[in-house]
């Protein structure tokens, strides 16, 4: 499945972002081979798993221009490059312990020329910005993650959503909630696949 699953789910894209998108497999297969940040087996699947799945974020909440949003743990960039695509008038920060997955990080927002995105080689306690939300695809449980991100959140919301965490989560995790407020927007009511069985955007406020 290549970038045509992406275009029939987000028809209004542009010339730039449509080229930005069709870029992505190739970049990320290039990269991948050398530095792996996406499983070998799972390359072919980079649209349907990895990049569709990262843009569901933005069938939930789009984000208002001027806006900033913080991935944490991008790994080799998602949600985050696929949002900063879709948002280039949003501003995005990548941030990922590992610095090897940093790096390609930056060489493929460099190739795709998206000037919207900063990434860092450091933790999310270690960031001293504020933004409107947080993304995050799955990288710890919930109740770890959110201490990480404490404090990270600006006072005025801007957007439909109040201002917060929007994880990408699977399976049963109610527990790792903690009892907090929270929207649970399952992904198979925004795409028409089995993949997305029990996956959710969750949202926290």
């Amino acid at each position: 499945m290549k970038s045509e699953l992406v275009f029939k789910y987000f028809p209004n894209l542009d010339k730039v972002q449509m080229e930005q998108i069709d870029a992505l497999y190739d970049l990320y297969k290039h990269w991948n081979e050398q530095i792996n940040v996406i499983s070998r087996k799972d390359i072919d699947n980079l649209y349907l798993h990895h990049v569709l799945h990262s843009l569901s974020i933005a069938k939930v909440q789009e984000f208002v221009p001027g806006s900033t949003i913080m991935d944490v743990g991008t790994g080799g960039g998602f949600p985050g490059i696929p949002l900063a695509i879709l948002f280039p008038s949003v501003q995005f920060t990548l941030v990922d312990s590992i610095g090897k997955k940093i790096k390609v990080v930056k060489e493929v927002a460099a190739d795709l020329g998206l000037s919207n995105v900063q990434a860092f080689h450091s933790r999310a306690e270690q960031i001293d910005d504020k933004f409107d939300f947080v993304v995050s695809r799955a990288v710890t449980r919930l109740d770890q993650f959110m201490p990480w991100v404490k404090g990270k959140f600006k006072k005025e919301n801007h957007h439909e959503l109040k201002n917060g965490v929007l994880y990408l989560k699977g399976g049963d995790f109610q527990k790792e909630l903690m009892g907090r407020k929270h929207h649970l927007f399952p992904i198979t009511d925004l795409f028409d696949f089995e993949f997305y069985q029990e996956k959710f955007v969750v949202h926290i406020s």
